[in-house]
């Protein structure tokens, strides 16, 4: 087996002390968690959530608001997924932090534009900060890294 192959296995048993090891990556991993979840449950129920946050419920607004909490699974999941191998994927913290930086714009301006009340902007918030806390993680992944391959 190839060291590249060995870095990907997955992390062994005992949550606390992964957590505990590594509190940056615990948190980021509790954020995909609620990132997955939250993307599920936009799905079915994009109607009423539209409607907390201030936007029209048409099929179409549900229609992209489902879609969006698709690709929320999918980043998400794949987020999840290298956090929890033996060596995160620098490449997947570096875009998973480009696609939260991405959603607090697109929020940022459905605000700007009248589209989401400003109850909207805790979402954009919590998606700036989790930016923030990837690209930190994915510069100590790359501090990590060996010479040349640095991010």
């Amino acid at each position: 087996m190839s060291a590249h192959a060995e870095s990907r296995k997955p992390h062994p048993p005992g949550t606390v002390a992964w957590a505990t090891a590594d509190p940056l990556r615990a948190v980021l991993a509790l954020i995909a968690i609620i990132t997955v979840v939250t993307g599920v449950v936009e799905v079915p129920f994009g109607g009423p959530l539209l409607q907390l946050l201030g936007a029209d419920s048409t099929p179409e607004t549900r229609q992209l608001f489902g879609t969006v909490g698709m690709f929320m699974v999918v980043v998400g999941g794949l987020l999840l997924h290298t956090l929890l191998n033996t060596v995160p994927s620098p490449e997947v913290v570096l875009w998973s932090g480009v696609q939260k930086t991405g959603a607090f714009g697109a929020v940022g301006i459905g605000v700007l534009n009248g589209v989401f009340s400003p109850l909207a902007l805790l979402v954009a918030f919590f998606d700036l900060a989790t930016a923030v806390l990837l690209f930190i993680y994915w510069r100590r992944l790359g501090a990590a890294a060996p010479a040349g391959l640095t991010p």
